[in-house]
């Protein structure tokens, strides 16, 4: 289409000049000529551009481009100009009569139309291939991002597996009852996580549906050294996070919290909404020994990667220690 009109508009100007500027020329002749300028404009450029593919010149840079398709160019004006004159011989039956001046003229005329056309055929090429490659780059992006993302949950599964059998273990030769339904419990703990592990993003009610199984499970190994308060909002009960993201919040404050205290503690899980994000936290007894966050092992490091990766600067963590005698993990996730 624009290969139409770009020359139908072109050809339709030199028509009216034709037609105003030269009273001796009859409209037929005029007519004619001109249908064939239109002709041969896209026909040559069709060539050209055939041309141009078959040698691969779309892919080459810029200052090796440009001196090739001058040269392409001038060699097709002349082409043109060519038969131009000779359509206009047969179409008003005078004389052929070759005139290096005219002729020299002609093409220079014709010229500026290619150079114009080629100006414009390649500044196309460049930007689509530029948003082709821009596509592209995030596509490669966004592939990274996911198997980084995957090899992290993968990483975070047999972690909390290890730490739910243990639990299980205890309980083997003093309470075999209480074993087999904890056993029960955490194949359906298993199978929940197994559902919810492969999606990037699950609704925070069945992320908090694994948390209680899984303080269902430690509370076997704690007993009455653990106690749980929620502080849930029920309005960010649809919210999606990240699978297994308050899961290891909560494993860490009994791995590095209350299990290290003899006399146990207490886990406070709160989710709340502040403004236009969501907040998590969960706040336990203990201290923060380091301000290194890495210290933490391999939960809290992950963490902060799955964070960046899934919301890109839009989510916050932190790990501080709240009161002398409690340690409070933070994540602040914006709503999009």
């Amino acid at each position: 289409m624009a290969q139409i009109g770009g020359w139908a508009l072109l050809s339709l100007l030199i028509f009216s000049a034709s037609t105003f500027s030269n009273q001796s020329i009859d409209l037929k002749t005029i007519v004619i000529s001109t249908s064939c300028f239109f002709v041969l404009g896209i026909a040559l450029t069709h060539l050209m551009r055939y041309f141009f593919i078959a040698m691969g010149w779309l892919n080459m840079r810029l200052s090796n481009l440009i001196p090739r398709v001058l040269i392409t160019s001038i060699v097709v004006a002349a082409i043109m100009s060519l038969l131009n004159m000779l359509v206009s011989h047969f179409v008003s039956k005078i004389p052929f009569k070759f005139s290096i001046v005219e002729f020299s003229l002609d093409v220079s005329a014709t010229l500026i139309f290619f150079i114009l056309w080629n100006s414009v055929y390649f500044t196309f090429h460049f930007f689509q291939r530029s948003r082709e490659q821009e596509v592209s780059n995030l596509q490669l992006t966004a592939s990274h991002n996911e198997i980084e993302l995957k090899n992290l949950r993968s990483q975070l599964n047999p972690h909390f597996l290890f730490n739910s059998l243990n639990s299980i273990r205890a309980l083997i030769d003093i309470e075999p009852y209480r074993a087999q339904e904890n056993i029960t419990k955490l194949s359906n703990l298993l199978r929940k996580s197994l559902i919810i592990g492969s999606e990037q993003l699950v609704p925070m009610e069945e992320e908090l549906s694994i948390v209680q199984d899984y303080l269902d499970l430690e509370k076997v190994r704690f007993e009455e050294r653990l106690e749980i308060v929620q502080e849930l909002d029920p309005e960010v009960m649809h919210f999606l996070i990240p699978p297994f993201i308050l899961q290891t919040l909560v494993e860490n404050a009994l791995k590095h919290g209350v299990s290290q205290l003899i006399e146990g503690g207490t886990v406070w899980i709160r989710t709340k909404r502040k403004t236009e994000s969501i907040i998590l936290e969960v706040e336990n007894n203990g201290n923060l020994r380091s301000s290194r966050k890495d210290s933490m092992g391999i939960g809290i490091s992950n963490t902060l990667r799955r964070l960046e990766l899934q919301y890109k600067g839009k989510a916050n963590f932190e790990l501080k220690q709240n009161t002398p005698k409690t340690v409070i993990a933070i994540i602040e996730i914006k709503e999009i």
